[in-house]
């Protein structure tokens, strides 16, 4: 259930005595960035400020994530779970999320989606030796490569597509994705930027 400033009350706040755990999740990538607490004062702050707040159990008072840092998030939603004692928290996030400077409090790989990973090993690519792999390469070729590999792909995958071959049409697909993501990168963007215009055409 998305939860707003009219149905507040929904949530069940004296199943955690006053406290719920609250899990905060990029609302682009899908990647979970870190867990907090909440209480009703602190939902109802995030809410009113689209600041992500929080109830801090150490320092015993609400808490607004980059207070200090400057690394806030920006909040997109609040969800509950089916008993509404738990509460999903929809972010943009400005900066590292983790106090430790990584993107999430989560820092095993494995537990990244699928796709930030691909991006973070594109990403990881750029500078390295022209030798050493496929995606140096084609950072050290430049833009116009990488985007006229997009075009060859994309024609790939119309041609898999309209002759009914499912196995190519995948396998294309996948080569078009990677190079789509190169040459964002090489253009110093990301998918999520390519998502944050289709929220936008969402909300419209």
């Amino acid at each position: 259930m998305r939860i707003n400033q009219t149905n507040i009350d929904m949530v069940d706040f004296a199943k955690g005595d006053n406290l719920l755990p609250a899990i905060v999740q990029h609302a682009l990538s899908g990647e979970v960035l870190m867990q907090g607490y909440m209480n009703s004062e602190a939902l109802q702050r995030t809410l009113a400020s689209n600041k992500v707040t929080f109830y801090s159990r150490s320092k015993q008072r609400l808490w607004t994530k980059g207070e200090s840092s400057g690394n806030t998030l920006e909040l997109v939603s609040v969800h509950t779970d089916c008993d509404q004692d738990s509460l999903l928290i929809l972010v943009k996030p400005a900066g590292p999320t983790c106090h430790l400077g990584t993107r999430s409090c989560f820092t095993d790989a494995q537990s990244q989606p699928m796709l930030q990973r691909l991006m973070d090993t594109i990403e990881s690519r750029r500078g390295a030796p022209v030798d050493s792999s496929y995606t140096a390469s084609l950072f050290a070729e430049g833009v116009k490569r990488a985007a006229q590999k997009v075009g060859e792909e994309g024609v790939e995958v119309a041609l898999a597509a309209a002759a009914g071959d499912t196995k190519e049409l995948l396998n294309e697909s996948a080569d078009l994705l990677y190079h789509l993501l190169v040459t964002l990168a090489a253009r110093d963007l990301s998918i999520n930027d390519v998502l944050d215009v289709l929220h936008q055409r969402h909300q419209s």
